[in-house]
């Protein structure tokens, strides 16, 4: 049951990046009529934006997203002690390396994992969450943490996020792209030439409003996916679900955000950290936390 669940999760996810690259291919070929009457050209720019966003951000990820959300990196074993021999354990049980760990000074109880690849990971948790878990609880929080370096959903949401970001870039380019395009004179506007550049205008402005719109939700729709598989894959690294299950109960419970949030990683956290619930839970950065303990309940039963 848990491998089928892992599984059908991978599957999904793969599917999410396909629509995230036809997206990105769309909208390169609207770049490319747009600009050189050439859907190829468009194509290549859209890939190469992308191709440096992801490299940027993969390479970087862990300097980027710590500096961004104030996290402190423990240097030794004496920082934490109980912190620092869970992610030790775990990190044997999974084997990978240890990640490096850091604690972010905030009452709202949350944690994340980040990096490229297992031999480049950190693991961070708030001081809230800290203090509220009991050892049990911290070590299913940890595990989730520690699944997502073992399955390589630390790399899944850095490049999501380069892709994002990059046809956010290109949206933007085609919104302003009208002070170019858009015909200045009345025998412009009286030709056909002057309709099919308007024409093309209001595309390119449709793309730039719905296009971040789209990417954000593909995003999103990745980290949800992958906090269920990470739910999964954490239980059954600590054999033990009912650690996980009360952690996420104490979550469910605290209503707190945290105080510094940057909006390009609140996606990694175990918990929505903004603590924002819309109301079709479409724009939801995480599934809710009763559909996810209803789910470990159901796989473990």
């Amino acid at each position: 049951m848990i491998y089928e669940q892992i599984d059908r999760n991978k599957r999904k996810t793969y599917l999410i990046f396909f629509i995230f690259f036809v997206l990105l291919a769309a909208i390169g070929s609207f770049l490319g009529i747009y600009f050189f009457d050439n859907i190829y050209s468009g194509i290549i720019i859209a890939l190469v934006i992308a191709i440096v966003y992801t490299l940027i951000t993969y390479f970087q990820s862990t300097s980027i997203v710590m500096q961004m959300n104030g996290a402190k990196k423990l240097n030794s074993a004496k920082d934490a002690p109980n912190l620092w021999h869970i992610v030790e354990d775990l990190a044997m049980v999974a084997d990978i390396p240890l990640p490096d760990i850091y604690i972010i000074n905030d009452s709202s109880p949350n944690a994340f994992a980040t990096g490229r690849d297992p031999q480049h990971a950190a693991v961070a948790v708030t001081s809230g969450l800290y203090e509220m878990m009991n050892r049990e609880e911290l070590e299913g929080v940890l595990a989730h943490e520690i699944s997502h370096v073992r399955n390589y959903d630390i790399r899944v949401s850095t490049i999501s996020v380069a892709l994002s970001s990059a046809i956010i870039l290109i949206c933007s380019i085609l919104g302003n792209a009208y002070r170019w395009f858009i015909p200045m004179n009345d025998n412009d506007r009286d030709n056909n030439n002057g309709a099919i550049r308007i024409v093309l205008w209001l595309i390119g402005l449709i793309f730039a409003i719905i296009g971040p719109m789209i990417a954000t939700l593909v995003q999103m729709a990745i980290s949800r996916n992958r906090e269920y598989l990470a739910d999964v894959s954490g239980a059954e690294l600590t054999r033990n679900p009912q650690g996980l299950i009360n952690a996420l109960e104490k979550l469910k419970k605290s209503t707190k955000p945290m105080r510094r949030v940057d909006d390009a990683s609140a996606a990694l956290y175990i918990d929505d950290p903004n603590k924002k619930k819309h109301f079709s839970g479409l724009f939801d950065t995480h599934p809710p936390l009763d559909d996810r303990i209803a789910a470990l309940k159901k796989t473990f039963e």
